[in-house]
């Protein structure tokens, strides 16, 4: 399979003009025409990724946050960013990011993570101009405490425990989703009637602001709220070329741990 091919493929998923102006998506590093057998997903590039990567002989990876994601200068092992793509390079491993672009696409994270909570109703948060159905972030409808909320989101996501901003009592009915670090949609998601912000991280002062505002948060975490759908875009993969073999990296791991 022609490398363009599966660029093609996966830029119909999640097309560029969706991206956000200061991201990096696409193809980052290869030759369109070249053969494509294995193809790993994940969520970023790790030392870990990378070795998997190597280890299993894979042609492409489709790795959510870019790399590179800033323009490069120079590209030396003398850090880490320089390190992966040295390594992935020497093994002809070429990289693909739909990062922002598969965040707002129609069936990418933010959607994927809104049906999972079983919201219902779900739009964009802040529609994109050219087609309403897509855009950044996501609203939709539900009836029930906040707890329960922060219950269900926890069962989707598989994780033990999250961080909440809030009263758990609060009874909720309508939800904003932003994957990964999404508070600045914050005020988004008051200015369209919402009592709850769900997105992977927040900083103290951007909870201190949700605090104030009236919005509460969930906060499964940054990991958590995006990479289960790399294992679904590593589904569809294997569904529209049968002749890949793909897999979802089974090395990666959240970085931070509760101990």
């Amino acid at each position: 399979m022609e490398l363009g091919v599966i660029c093609d493929h996966l830029e119909s998923l999640a097309p560029k003009r969706l991206s956000a102006e200061w991201d990096n998506v696409g193809l980052l590093a290869g030759d369109p025409r070249a053969e494509v057998n294995r193809v790993m997903t994940c969520l970023t590039m790790t030392a870990d990724t990378v070795t998997e990567a190597i280890e299993r002989r894979a042609d492409l990876v489709v790795v959510h946050h870019p790399l590179p994601f800033r323009p490069l200068t120079r590209l030396t092992a003398d850090t880490p960013e320089g390190r992966y793509l040295l390594d992935l390079l020497a093994a002809r491993i070429h990289i693909f990011s739909p990062h922002t672009a598969w965040d707002s696409a129609a069936g990418g994270i933010n959607q994927k993570l809104a049906e999972g909570m079983g919201l219902e109703g779900i739009e964009p948060l802040i529609a994109d101009a050219v087609d309403a159905t897509v855009g950044e972030g996501r609203l939709g409808t539900i009836a029930m405490p906040l707890a329960e909320l922060a219950a269900q989101v926890k069962q989707f996501l598989a994780v033990p425990h999250l961080r909440l901003v809030g009263n758990p009592d609060l009874h909720i009915e309508r939800v904003a989703v932003s994957c990964g670090s999404g508070a600045a949609f914050l005020d988004a998601a008051k200015e369209r009637g919402c009592e709850v912000l769900v997105t992977g991280e927040a900083s103290f002062h951007q909870c201190l602001a949700a605090e104030a505002s009236g919005v509460a948060l969930l906060l499964p975490g940054h990991f958590a709220s995006e990479r289960f759908s790399m294992q679904i875009l590593a589904a569809d993969l294997v569904n529209q070329f049968t002749e890949l073999e793909v897999w979802c990296s089974q090395d990666e791991r959240d970085p931070m741990k509760l101990f």
